[in-house]
């Protein structure tokens, strides 16, 4: 699957927006996101992602390809539900992955137009709001439109930088 996402600062009047926009509110997540170093190539040079992801609803690993565009954060994404993260993160770690990163944060998901809007609270960096898309092809018209919807959400400026990029720029 192609995840078409954008990414900005969460503007002030954002809750007020998804209310008037008619966005149907989900449940709060609390995301914990821890982050790997492949033993074989460098993630940061091929712009790829490993993470195990906990949350209330269980465990996830992800594996995150390089974007396809230079706009947006649009790009593949393979995730597989897992029954035990720390056991999952004991193979990677013998297989050599070394873990060097985690984010946290607090997320409150909308329903808006065929898109998820996620208003984030990260640990860290503060609040940014993300809309996003899965497709199988076609991710131009669904990029056009996730750009549109942040658009009308107010916010000014994309951020293509992922949030583990925006921690390392911290450090």
């Amino acid at each position: 699957m192609i995840e078409v996402e954008v990414k900005a600062r969460a503007p002030a009047d954002l809750l007020k927006r998804l209310s008037e926009c008619k966005a149907v509110p989900g449940a709060v997540e609390r995301h914990r996101d821890i982050y790997f170093r492949s033993p074989v190539r460098d993630f940061k040079a091929t712009d790829e992602a490993l993470r195990i992801r906990t949350k209330d609803s269980g465990a996830y690993l992800t594996y995150k390809g390089p974007r396809l565009d230079s706009s947006t954060k649009t790009r593949q994404e393979v995730t597989v539900p897992v029954a035990d993260a720390e056991a999952l993160e004991e193979i990677l770690t013998s297989l050599g992955f070394v873990r060097f990163a985690e984010v946290i944060k607090t997320r409150r998901k909308y329903l808006l137009d065929e898109a998820t809007v996620a208003v984030d609270q990260v640990e860290g960096l503060g609040s940014f709001v993300e809309v996003e898309m899965g497709v199988s092809a076609d991710w131009g018209s669904a990029r056009d439109r996730v750009l549109g919807i942040l658009g009308n959400l107010g916010a000014e400026e994309c951020i293509r930088k992922s949030y583990l990029e925006m921690l390392l720029e911290r450090v």
